[in-house]
């Protein structure tokens, strides 16, 4: 960009008609200018589009063959918008300053007197403006192969907070490698490969991410984790709390990342580029204590972790469970309800009581993740006096065709360490799944096509309107002379 915003804003400084915008905002305005009616952001955002458009049609067709249930669709487009999105704030951040040096524009926006902290904060928000407009151009997407499912507008506000997390810590890497490079070559080159290593893993198969060292090594990925975290959360019914470990990478390595870029980075913005090497003791013993911070909470993690364990279970012969539903008919997707009646028959009060409801395929077949199926798997009650009952609600999703006996089963609290018992399980509910047949493949193509076409339309009309301006421009000039 040139230092024209910058220079003006001396001038406002040294006359008397008004408070001058600080130096951040006019940076911002100008480099905004430059990436949006320049048309780079335009390129990068269709290219965007014919990504998120390509992989819709893929798992529109996948759906059909394989009856994926929208809340998995839900979760594929968002974590597709994602991986799309920071890519592009990636390769803004990775030009803002290393660009600049390339094109030998940099020195004269140095030799302003504007503060390097905030050249840097205003690159960085206009490298971080076209996140929002990936995030609400992947929201057709979603609201199609969602199939007006209730996960829609969880997938939005889920993406909306994760992903800008992510993209702030993107962009803030991105500039950081921009300012420590000495060429926008180098630069590029090392995002690119950074982001390659990040997104590798997710592309491994499921096999790969299970055990312990398995989803140890998925929660230490910023894209693996919150892929995670948000498969868990929309797909399998999981709560905030349970998964919230998946969510330290993502915003740990923003922290970091930012408080490196604008704490040390940015003040030390010079011409040549490099890493200025930490030379004072007092930054030294401080990234010492960091250093040994961060092996203490990996260290404690193991612990932390398994430490978690399962309560054990125990419970009175004298209860008993019946279920309002005997069999039931549905289309894959859709779902069922029913109601389940807890009743203590015993002479005495019963301990507290977990009720856990499963499903089991009747026939050859992979088993069965209730966890896909529910909503809420099971259920708690304190305890039980003699003679009373509890009624208790359950609703299950038809994922695959076929057919199921759905039932729950009484597990009530140890009444000591060396204490167990016989559960007690309901009678079970036949559950038949037929294919889904109604689902329309075309139905994601007025989208997938009409969405890139509509960004090369306004980018048509954004570079018409500049070549406009600058006609104007001109022969205004010419009038003069």
């Amino acid at each position: 960009m040139s230092n024209q915003s910058v220079s003006n804003s001396q001038a406002q400084r040294s006359g008397k008609s008004g408070p001058a915008s600080p130096v951040w905002w006019l940076v911002l305005k100008q480099e905004f200018t430059d990436l949006w009616m320049g048309g780079r952001v335009f390129v990068l955002l269709i290219i965007f589009s014919l990504l998120m458009s390509i992989t819709s049609v893929l798992n529109e067709v996948e759906s059909e063959l394989s009856l994926i249930p929208p809340a998995e669709m839900v979760f594929l487009t968002l974590v597709g918008s994602l991986s799309f999105g920071l890519l592009i704030g990636l390769i803004l951040g990775a030009d803002s300053i290393s660009g600049e040096r390339d094109r030998v524009t940099l020195e004269a926006l140095l030799l302003t007197p504007a503060s390097r902290r905030q050249i840097v904060l205003g690159k960085f928000l206009a490298a971080l403006s076209p996140w929002p407009v990936a995030l609400l151009l992947s929201i057709p997407y979603m609201a199609v192969l969602s199939r007006g499912h209730e996960t829609f507008g969880q997938g939005v506000v889920v993406g909306a907070l994760l992903g800008t997390v992510l993209a702030a810590a993107f962009t803030a890497f991105g500039m950081l490698t921009s300012i420590w490079s000495k060429s926008n070559k180098v630069s590029l080159l090392v995002c690119l490969l950074v982001y390659v290593i990040f997104l590798i893993p997710t592309q491994f198969p499921g096999g790969a991410h299970k055990g312990d060292w398995g989803y140890f090594v998925q929660k230490l990925n910023p894209i693996q984790g919150t892929s995670g975290f948000i498969e868990k959360f929309l797909v399998n019914n999981r709560t905030l709390a349970e998964m919230s470990d998946y969510l330290v990478a993502a915003t740990v390595s923003s922290v970091v990342v930012l408080g490196l870029l604008f704490l040390y980075a940015a003040p030390r913005l010079n011409l040549e580029g490099g890493m200025p090497p930490l030379t004072s003791r007092k930054s030294k013993r401080a990234a010492s204590s960091l250093t040994s911070t961060g092996a203490a909470l990996l260290l404690a993690l193991p612990l932390v972790m398994a430490a978690q364990t399962a309560p054990a279970t125990d419970i009175d012969q004298d209860l008993r469970i019946t279920v309002d539903l005997g069999y039931k008919t549905v289309n894959a997707g859709g779902q069922i309800e029913f109601k389940t009646v807890a009743t203590n028959h015993g002479a005495e009060k019963s301990p507290p009581l977990n009720m856990a409801m499963n499903i089991v395929l009747v026939g050859k077949g992979d088993p069965v993740d209730p966890e896909d199926w529910s909503p809420q798997r099971t259920q708690q009650v304190e305890s039980l006096a003699p003679g009373e009952s509890v009624e208790q609600s359950w609703a299950v999703e038809a994922i695959l065709a076929g057919e199921y006996i759905v039932y729950l089963t009484i597990i009530p609290k140890p009444k000591g360490p060396e204490a167990t018992s016989q559960p007690v399980s309901s009678p079970g509910i036949h559950l038949t799944v037929r294919p889904f047949a109604n689902t329309n493949p075309g139905g994601v193509l007025p989208v997938a096509i009409g969405m890139p076409l509509g960004l090369i339309a306004v980018s048509l009309l954004s570079r018409r309107s500049k070549r406009w301006r600058r006609a104007t421009n001109a022969d205004g000039s010419k009038t003069n002379a």
